[in-house]
């Protein structure tokens, strides 16, 4: 099988996962690649995401590591056997591939929670609230490049609107709510916009009040997307150099922490529908 020019995240994680499976069974990469008839160079490409791997031979794999975890094993297979050409391959090639693999690992996800503090959440983002971000990091950005950021902002929606919608918990803070990223009538737009998806049921809002006292995590943003087991979460934070993707169980144990404890200086879900609410009049 001739090596991926460009795996995607997904495949990356694969690959990761059966390293650490190796790994934790104390083998070295030539004394497994002996089972699957290959090289330890080809075993380092399919731990790299950068070669694919069948069904019969994660088993076998996971057999020869001694894994007994059936969940995940059988979450593994899923991934390897995965042939999912979901909307965002209609990108590919157009965007940076950040962007699909930020929309495959959301598809795949068993629940989504998310903190933003300056910037509404992008599953929730009108396409002018979209644009005027993506205009304001961009400036010289041509349309031809603008448009399609915008509409894959927006058809990443399908996520938590769709026939059988992930559930999706957000805490936002009130600064993000307050920012106008571009006017007055752009924010009014967007705050109705995230009235409408709470009362819609696609959302959970909870709100950090600027007024919040003890609340020390201002400068945490993040994403938290659940797998079919919990070793297969994924963590997704901004970077300098773009979105990083987490997946180490150290990591994803500080942003399941994380999490909870900025949940706590959150307004409960009601209480935030009402605060937003009354933000939604202040600009009328």
């Amino acid at each position: 099988m001739a090596p991926r020019s460009q795996p995607t995240a997904r495949q990356v994680r694969l690959g990761a996962e059966l390293r650490r499976l190796r790994e934790a069974a104390g083998l070295k990469a030539r004394e497994v690649a002996g089972l699957l008839n290959s090289t330890s160079a080809q075993m380092s490409q399919v731990e790299a995401g950068n070669v694919g791997v069948s069904e019969e031979r994660v088993r076998r794999l996971a057999a020869h590591y001694a894994c007994t975890d059936t969940e995940l094993i059988d979450a593994l297979v899923a991934m390897a056997t995965d042939r999912t050409r979901g909307w965002w391959e209609e990108y590919r090639g157009v965007l940076p591939p950040v962007f699909q693999d930020t929309a495959e690992v959301e598809h795949h996800a068993t629940f989504l929670r998310e903190v933003v503090i300056t910037h509404v959440p992008g599953l929730l983002q009108t396409a002018d609230y979209a644009r005027a971000i993506y205009t304001y990091v961009h400036p010289g950005l041509p349309e031809s490049e603008l448009a399609p950021r915008v509409d894959h902002r927006l058809m990443r929606r399908a996520v938590i609107e769709g026939d059988t919608p992930t559930p999706y918990e957000t805490l936002i803070h009130e600064c993000a709510l307050r920012i106008q990223v571009a006017d007055r009538r752009t924010s009014l737009s967007q705050l109705r916009r995230i009235l409408d998806e709470i009362d819609k049921g696609h959302a959970t809002v909870r709100v950090i009040p600027l007024d919040r006292q003890g609340f020390a995590g201002a400068g945490i943003s993040m994403m938290y997307a659940g797998g079919p087991v919990p070793r297969l979460d994924t963590g997704l934070r901004d970077a300098p150099t773009g979105v990083a993707f987490i997946d180490a169980e150290a990591q994803l144990e500080q942003l399941r922490g994380l999490f909870l404890r900025m949940r706590e200086a959150s307004l409960e879900p009601t209480a935030s529908r009402d605060f937003i609410h009354r933000l939604a009049k202040e600009m009328q």
